[in-house]
């Protein structure tokens, strides 16, 4: 009779484990895994981006995006939020993950890096920006003003400006960037702006008041010569409601 090796579910486990460890061992690679932050903010209605000045590159005229290495048993969110405060000091509480970029093999040339790129939303007004660790200075810019960026940081703005601009046409977002009470009209400029676009005021204004995710205030605030206008707040708990139901926002342009 055949004399048959009987192992244990745990001992096969075990045995699979190795094999697969020492394969992982013999491949060579020496990549690094980088995050990037696109943060936009809102002032004097102009959409602006949050850029650091490095130390490395202190000599030169060139600004960059907050970001970094990731660090051995860090996730990426957690890397990108602990960047984002040493570099600015800010503390953004919307990042959402926008893309991995790595297709260009000497896109950074100290090695090989894959950065995996994340953009937020923040009101500028209510943080302090304070440069630390890597970065030399830390600066608020208008989109369209925009200096010359390392890397392809540019083509990592560009993307992120895209995403913000598309996914304002299916979902109400970027009420991060005004204040915590606004006028209606503040909303509409804040679309239009980024949108590049002028909105059919009167559908907008149905739209997001059936949505019920703006509270009105009870308060009035006065605006150049016109009657008063009336406050509104956002509600994020209906907000984060219609979200896990999932909802369409249809805007439509004059």
């Amino acid at each position: 009779m055949p004399n048959y090796f009987i192992e244990s579910a745990d001992e096969a486990y075990s045995r699979l484990a190795w094999v697969a460890y020492f394969c992982l061992m013999s491949i060579s690679q020496n990549i690094k895994v980088a995050v990037d932050a696109v943060v936009f903010g809102y002032v004097n209605k102009q959409l602006q981006i949050l850029l650091i000045h490095p130390k490395s590159e202190a000599s030169k005229d060139i600004w960059a995006l907050p970001g970094g290495f990731v660090r051995d048993q860090e996730g990426l969110s957690a890397a990108v939020k602990r960047e984002l405060e040493e570099e600015t000091g800010v503390q953004a509480d919307y990042l959402e993950q926008l893309y991995t970029f790595g297709d260009q093999v000497n896109r950074d040339p100290r090695a090989q890096v894959i950065s995996v790129a994340y953009f937020g939303l923040i009101n500028p007004e209510q943080v302090e920006l304070e440069a630390n660790t890597d970065a030399q200075y830390a600066a608020w810019f208008p989109i369209n003003q925009i200096p010359d960026l390392r890397f392809d940081h540019k083509k990592i703005l560009q993307m992120a400006h895209k995403r913000l601009q598309s996914k304002l046409l299916y979902q109400p977002i970027g009420f991060e960037l005004l204040h915590r009470e606004f006028p209606f009209s503040d909303l509409e400029t804040l679309y239009q702006t980024i949108l590049g676009k002028k909105l059919d005021r009167r559908n907008f204004r149905k739209k997001i008041l059936s949505f019920q995710i703006l509270d009105d205030t009870g308060k009035k605030q006065k605006i150049g010569s016109g009657r008063p206008a009336q406050l509104f707040r956002f509600n994020e708990l209906k907000y984060k409601e219609l979200l896990n139901k999932g909802f369409h926002f249809d805007i439509q342009f004059a």
